[in-house]
């Protein structure tokens, strides 16, 4: 009955979807879950879902601006609206990784004791509904399963002379479905299981058949030994660093990051756990933590690379200080250009901030070579600097701007499925046009700063370049003065 119905209401919400998605859509395939005796979700896809919307793949370009994003939104609006299903819509990440299945935000409480795990979860799952950056908030570890507590009255029990162990013994016995052995028949393996008939062991009343010897020889009722209790237990225990573990799953509502959901459910571990409790993240909230930290370490990674190349190349630790100053700039501007359109620091921002570190650094390598050429021929420090900036204004401006337009497609999210990589675009946009226009200003400034007071060793071709050059002009000067004595 429970399948039929939900096989209903995934019908109702194709008909639904079908209705204002045309021809955005061209495959709807519906898969209905089912918490088997365990308590385990079973997918089972019902074909007859897969409807074919669209009638070809040009259709969805001759659709209205319409993306995924507002598809989403409308879908989680129209399914709020029915109150016989609890149904959310997820986006399957954009670059797939372990963990990325489920629900983005996943949140771990852990705790030793199960029955402090179970007096907290209404509290937390509540809180977390309350939040704005969830759209939906569900938990794993569920007390649904009825079940029936017996407590042996062990003082009446040793009035009457019965042991604790014979009440055990038969109630396992008769009700636990215990495995005693196997036999064959006509070559096939069959269990030997000691239980009651199914229609003796279905009310709790039937505890009266079953009896228990005393010492005195008389048999004695069990019902009359013990007490029942009814409560509702887990049908599945869930661990997680082998302690006893609830996951608290989310959807992120509209307008909120991957780092505001996990920011949200630290704060609401933080207002209802005590100090007993630990927390920790699973699924693409761990791995958004993860590539988090590291990039911290790849960003100084690459600073150091590049910085030793630098060295190596100019044959001076100073001239690299100047030309990295242009990375900062270019970094602030790509997080300019990611805030001012409202973008996040995802994976494809974070590689647009790394490849920033190499694209800026030219800028400032073709200043300082060539200031360093300019005095090494002879010129001062001061006019060596703003020959270099003016002579490289425009080779500047050349790779700047054809940079900027190489990226432009990608910022526009023009294609298929380009929309995820338009902080990639923007954080290079922003960072090459903030980095290049202060690298004008700002590696001179540091150059006259950190340069050496005398010229770089020149060349010996340079050098003989420069001793005939003197040699010539002490020659013309000479035969100028012969000249004007005659």
């Amino acid at each position: 009955e429970a399948v039929e119905r939900s096989y209903v209401l995934g019908r109702l919400i194709l008909d639904y979807i079908r209705t204002f998605m045309w021809p955005a859509v061209l495959l709807l395939v519906v898969v209905i879950f089912q918490e088997d005796l365990m308590g385990i979700l079973k997918g089972r896809e019902f074909k007859a879902f897969g409807v074919e919307i669209g009638p070809a793949v040009e259709q969805i370009q001759q659709v209205e601006a319409t993306t995924q994003q507002e598809l989403a939104e409308a879908v989680a609006a129209a399914l709020g609206e029915m109150s016989d299903v609890r149904a959310f819509v997820r986006q399957p990440a954009t670059i797939s990784a372990a963990g990325s299945r489920g629900l983005p935000v996943r949140f771990v409480v852990q705790n030793s004791d199960i029955d402090k795990l179970r007096a907290i979860i209404p509290d937390f799952l509540e809180r977390a509904k309350a939040r704005p950056e969830f759209a939906f908030v569900q938990v794993d570890l569920k007390f649904s399963q009825p079940e029936l507590a017996l407590q042996i009255d062990r003082e009446r029990a040793e009035a009457i002379g019965v042991s604790t162990r014979a009440i055990v013994d038969t109630v396992q016995a008769s009700l636990s479905g215990q495995r005693y052995g196997y036999f064959l028949k006509d070559g096939e393996q069959y269990e030997i299981i000691g239980q009651m008939r199914r229609e003796a062991r279905d009310d709790p009343a039937d505890l009266s058949r079953l009896l228990v010897r005393a010492e005195g020889g008389g048999l004695v009722p069990v019902d009359n030994l013990v007490t029942l209790r009814e409560r509702s237990s887990a049908p599945v225990l869930y661990r997680f660093n082998r302690f006893a573990a609830a996951t608290f799953s989310a959807n992120l509502a509209a307008g909120y990051a991957l780092g505001d959901g996990v920011e949200a459910m630290r704060a609401v571990a933080a207002e209802t756990l005590d100090e007993s409790y630990s927390v920790e993240l699973d699924g693409q909230s761990r791995e958004f933590e993860d590539t988090g930290s590291s990039l911290t370490f790849v960003f100084a990674f690459a600073l150091l690379l590049i910085y030793l190349v630098l060295s190596a190349q100019f044959e001076s630790f100073r001239d690299p200080l100047a030309i990295m100053l242009t990375v900062p700039m270019a970094i602030a501007g790509g997080l300019l250009a990611l805030w001012y359109f409202n973008q996040t620091l995802n994976i494809f921002s974070q590689i647009g901030l790394i490849m920033l570190i190499g694209l800026v650094t030219k800028n400032g390598i073709l200043i300082v070579e060539f200031a360093n050429q300019q005095r090494a021929a002879g010129m001062s420090l001061a006019a060596a600097v703003e020959a270099a900036a003016a002579a490289r204004f425009r080779p500047i401006l050349m790779t700047t701007f054809s940079t900027v337009l190489g990226t432009l497609p990608i910022a526009l999210a023009l294609g298929a499925g380009a929309q995820s990589r338009v902080p990639l675009g923007l954080a290079v946009i922003g960072g090459m046009l903030l980095g290049s226009v202060l690298s004008l200003y700002v590696v001179p400034a540091a150059y006259r700063v950190l340069a050496p007071a005398d010229a770089p060793d020149r060349p010996a071709d340079q050098r003989r370049a420069v001793s005939v050059d003197s040699e010539d002009n002490r020659a013309r000067r000479a035969a100028d003065s012969y000249s004007t004595a005659r």
